[in-house]
């Protein structure tokens, strides 16, 4: 998580997504939290996107 905390692009929490994996009875490598902030930053974005192109400045749950 170090490259999208330092990038100032850290959207999950990194504790809760190994706590969750772990309830899951498996191990999370050390790439799954960036690989979530990645995910979660692309999801806004288009999100984003969408609300703009329907002339709307609020971004709804739909939207994603």
């Amino acid at each position: 998580m170090a490259k999208s905390a330092a990038k100032g692009g850290a959207y999950c929490v990194q504790s809760k997504v190994k706590e969750l994996v772990k309830k899951m009875k498996l191990k999370c490598s050390s790439d799954v939290v960036d690989a979530m902030n990645h995910v979660i930053h692309q999801t806004i974005s288009r999100g984003c996107e969408r609300a703009k192109a329907n002339g709307r400045k609020t971004l709804r749950g739909s939207d994603l």
